[in-house]
């Protein structure tokens, strides 16, 4: 790594002042902390300092808040199970990686696979004695965990689809060359995983050259869109970069800083913040780019209140001209200035596409996320099927879903006709509010939420459904995301109608983002009740129907009309009720 990258000396604050989690980051010689002891011992969980380090491992400690009741009524315990996240630069796998997840899962996790809205994988409800066979198992099939968690960078998300000149398959590449660059050079994770084996040189020394013994301020995202489809939602990252081509081929990137969703209910002056333009760089120069913004945000990014610990603080403290101003001087030459961006048909790549190739790829619609098999809908058994059977590559999308990439044409009849005899929706089949609708997992398994999410959505966004329906709105396109807490992991907060765990049942529910992922919304309402989420919404949704323009989305009309009479309508009893 060049010098130009290395940690700077007198950056971080003196230690009386960093938080908790940074002395147990800097204190944990270099991520093995007592994680190795913690395994050999009969105990069921890990120590509160061993949980922070474990991220970065790719495993959060979580607890199985279904049984908690129960629990303390008979004077137990927690009930302790572990999540295990892989990272998946762009979200590909081969048809022998996915097929190890699925074994996973049923072998050590609880029967499914869940699709993150960062293109990973999570298997959960693994025992602690369950996690060194699971982690080594993914490794054996050249899948990391290192990293996929932890204040570090997470999984580099891309644009997902093949495309017919196959300039797509140059953004993968990036996704691939940055996610290597800024992997963790710690030797921790291969001594406590997979017994010490020398897959790091010897000769390299234990130390991060990027980032350093404190790692980063906090958790950092960056993901690559193909201008004009911001499937990634390419504005809600710390670094989101748009690649711009020319005649099928790649031009460069325009770079944008500073987009996070993440925010506190106990904290208002946290926020959601939209990526905000940078400059434009030759495909040559990203990675050097990109390490630097790392750098910058390493060397100056708050480390005494996580809740300010994200680099879109920094770009908001420093403002745009300073930053840029910084990283020109960090890599020693000006940056160009950001191209026009345009969103023209942003989507989610679902349903039978040509490749540059002449084969097809098939995206096939997740609900949430969720891998798994009911007595209605066999998922997890028809895709094993598929893969075993047709062998393709296989591509996770930032919405939850699959494509199933390099089949023959002559093979997609069979295709459909082994999905369809598990029950598994062909797109035309899926209703517009469910296919563009998204959900955290939330309870039983996330220590943060709030209120419940992927458990509640679906009966909230069929009733939208029916309610489009009999106002003439089948057709119209919603994106509509909901969150157990104000992380906001499935980015309610950019979507045309985002719903986020306020307490046990109720909502926040915004409204006036865009369906493209360009602007954040606004708060229509706190604590509704979840019964009265699509009631709420259903007044709105008539208005919408009589006086929305041509071509006019949801969140665009909301937007126009402005939330103070969004709230009059949906809310009456609040606009006219007295003053205290």
């Amino acid at each position: 790594m060049p010098d130009d990258f290395a940690p700077a000396a007198s950056s971080a604050a003196e230690p009386a002042v960093w938080s908790k989690v940074e002395r147990i980051k800097r204190q944990s010689d270099y991520l093995r902390g007592t994680i190795a002891a913690a395994l050999a011992s009969p105990s069921d969980h890990f120590s509160a300092d061993d949980y922070q380090v474990l991220k970065f491992h790719g495993v959060y400690q979580q607890e199985d808040r279904d049984r908690r009741a129960a629990a303390r009524q008979q004077g137990g315990g927690k009930t302790w199970i572990m999540m295990v996240r892989a990272k998946i630069p762009g979200g590909r796998l081969s048809a022998a990686q996915y097929l190890t997840f699925d074994d996973l899962a049923t072998r050590y996790a609880n029967q499914t696979l869940r699709l993150t809205t960062r293109q990973c994988i999570q298997l959960h409800h693994v025992s602690k004695r369950d996690l060194r066979p699971t982690i080594r198992a993914l490794n054996a099939a050249l899948v990391t965990t290192l990293g996929a968690c932890g204040d570090v960078e997470r999984n580099l998300m891309a644009c997902p689809a093949p495309d017919t000149t196959g300039a797509a398959s140059e953004v993968q590449r990036y996704a691939r060359l940055l996610s290597d660059a800024t992997l963790p050079r710690t030797r921790a994770y291969h001594e406590i995983w997979l017994n010490g084996e020398q897959v790091v040189s010897s000769r390299e020394p234990d130390e991060e050259p990027l980032y350093g013994p404190g790692y980063l301020p906090r958790k950092f995202k960056s993901g690559l869109a193909i201008e004009g489809d911001n499937c990634i939602d390419v504005y809600s990252q710390d670094i989101g970069m748009v690649a711009h081509l020319a005649g099928g081929r790649l031009a460069g990137f325009t770079l944008l800083v500073g987009g996070g969703l993440g925010r506190s209910h106990t904290r208002p002056e946290t926020h959601p913040a939209v990526a905000q333009p940078l400059g434009f760089v030759e495909p040559d120069a990203l990675l050097p780019t990109v390490l630097a913004i790392i750098g910058l945000q390493r060397d100056h990014g708050e480390r005494r209140d996580r809740h300010f610990a994200r680099l879109k603080y920094l770009v908001e403290r420093w403002g745009g001209p300073r930053f840029r101003a910084a990283l020109e001087a960090r890599l020693g030459r000006p940056l160009a200035l950001p191209r026009p961006l345009r969103w023209a048909h942003t989507g989610d790549h679902l349903g039978w596409h040509p490749q540059a190739d002449g084969r097809w790829y098939l995206g096939v619609w997740v609900e949430n996320g969720r891998i798994q098999d009911t007595p209605a809908l066999r998922a997890k058994t028809a895709f094993r099927a598929l893969v075993e059977r047709f062998r393709p590559t296989i591509y996770l999308t930032p919405q939850q879903n699959v494509l199933f990439a390099d089949l023959r044409g002559e093979d997609r009849p069979a295709v459909e006709t082994l999905l369809r005899a598990h029950g598994v929706p062909l797109v035309e089949e899926v209703p517009l509010a469910l296919r563009h609708s998204m959900a955290c997992p939330a309870i039983p398994t996330c220590g943060l939420a709030l209120a419940e999410s992927e458990r509640a959505l679906p009966a909230v966004v069929r009733q939208i459904h029916a309610d489009l329906v009999a106002l003439g709105l089948d057709a119209a396109r919603l994106s509509i995301r909901m969150t157990g807490c104000p992380n906001g992991c499935a980015r309610p907060y950019l979507g045309d109608i985002g719903f986020v765990g306020r307490t046990p049942g109720r909502y926040q529910i915004y409204v006036g983002g865009d369906f493209a992922g360009t602007r954040l919304s606004q708060l229509l309402a706190d604590l509704v009740p979840v019964e009265e989420l699509a009631p709420r919404l259903r007044p709105l949704f008539a208005r919408y129907a009589v006086e929305r323009r041509p071509d006019e989305g949801f969140g665009d009309w909301c937007t126009r009309v402005g939330i103070e009479r969004l709230r009059a309508v949906a809310f009456p009893e609040r606009a006219t009720a007295p003053s205290a």
